[in-house]
Order: structure tokens, then C-alpha cells, then sequence
């Protein structure tokens, strides 16, 4: 069986079950937020998402958090 996702993966199918979207659609959005207004905080992109993208808290923390993350081990 396979692992189940933990940490901020765990949201991703839910994200994509009610946003339509998969979550590099998401992922491609908040890298361009964030090089479009530099120095932009982690809450300031779920603000964003929250107000631009009608996600909720949980889910659009989940995706910065993961993203932002993802970046630092690139």
C-alpha cells in the first residue's frame, strides 16, 4: 500500500478535487506571484490566494507552505 502523503501533501487531493486544478497549476501561480512582488511573506501569499483564488486558509497555507519549501531544496 502505498504511503500516505503527510504534512502539507496530505491536502493536495483535496485541493484539486475542489479547485480543479492540480497542484503545479498552483505552484506555477505563487512563483510568479513571488517574482512579481519580491520580499512577499508566506501569509501575504495565502492572503492572495485566499482573496484572488477563493481557496481557503487551510488549503492555500498548505500550498505555499509545500511550494516555499520545495524551492529552499532546489
Amino acid at each position: 500500500m502505498p504511503e500516505t502523503p503527510k504534512g502539507p501533501a496530505s491536502y493536495f487531493p483535496a485541493i484539486e478535487a475542489k479547485h480543479g486544478h492540480p497542484v503545479t497549476h498552483w505552484q506555477r501561480l505563487l512563483r510568479e506571484h513571488r517574482a512579481q512582488n519580491p520580499g512577499v511573506k508566506h501569509m501575504q501569499q495565502v492572503a492572495w490566494l485566499k482573496a484572488e483564488h477563493g481557496l481557503g486558509q487551510g488549503h492555500a497555507n498548505a500550498l505555499v507552505a509545500a511550494t516555499w519549501a520545495e524551492d529552499a531544496r532546489s
